[in-house]
């Protein structure tokens, strides 16, 4: 069956800095391999991980064809217009090869003691939705830009650089609010299975899609439940 799209094969690199070459000689024989996609994880607060934007760059230098993601970005701790230029620098300087994966944020404390704010499951939603907006005006190049947000502003940014090429951004979704925020607004998803179970596939997937839902869950869901029973299979 066609689903409208290649498959596509990711690899999770783990940020250890206690190694600090490991993560980087890793990407480059996945991206050696035909490996498509490579995402690092952004726990800025984890004493024992490189940060992730300036690995992420690292990659991006040392290998040829693989795209590169944080799988997903930490909000609370990378202010969304900061982000988004950072984004479309290594974008620039990469030739197009990098996808932006955003998260609402999680384990407060850790955020907390960085420096970054403490917000309620709901304030941190309406922080990404926010966001979002705030990073394509970035994006867009725009002179004078203004966004009047409750967490974020914007006031008369002239933005840029634009990126490479129509960056996507994927959002690392699970409950009704983000999972809607998610068909809504984001590009893409990028669920973790330590989140999200392939039997809860079905009612996630309708959330995002919404009115497609039915479409979604015969067609799409069980391909993706092929593929992880696969994967799991031959590991």
């Amino acid at each position: 069956m066609d689903y409208g799209r290649p498959i596509q094969f990711g690899y999770f690199i783990l940020p250890d800095a206690t190694q600090p070459l490991r993560a980087l000689e890793q990407a480059v024989r996945a991206d050696a391999a035909g490996i498509d996609l490579i995402g690092i994880q952004d726990h800025p607060y984890q004493h024992r991980f490189h940060d992730t934007w300036t690995l992420l760059t690292a990659i991006a230098a040392g290998t040829k064809r693989v795209t590169v993601f944080p799988d997903v970005a930490n909000l609370p701790l990378r202010p969304p217009a900061m982000l988004a230029k950072a984004a479309a620098s290594l974008d620039l300087l990469s030739n197009g090869r990098l996808e932006l994966g955003l998260g609402a944020g999680g384990f407060w404390e850790a955020i907390k003691a960085m420096g970054g704010p403490a917000r309620t499951a709901g304030e941190a939603v309406s922080a990404l939705e926010e966001a979002i907006e705030v990073i394509r005006l970035v994006w867009s190049g725009g002179r004078g830009v203004r966004f009047d947000g409750r967490f974020y502003q914007l006031a008369g940014l002239n933005a840029g650089p634009p990126p490479a090429h129509p960056i996507g951004i994927w959002l690392g979704a699970y409950r009704p609010r983000m999972l809607a925020l998610t068909g809504r607004a984001a590009d893409g998803w990028v669920p973790s299975l330590g989140y999200l179970k392939p039997e809860d596939m079905d009612e996630a997937g309708a959330r995002i899609v919404g009115d497609a839902g039915d479409a979604f869950i015969e067609e799409v869901v069980p391909r993706v439940r092929e593929l992880v029973a696969a994967g799991r299979g031959s590991g």
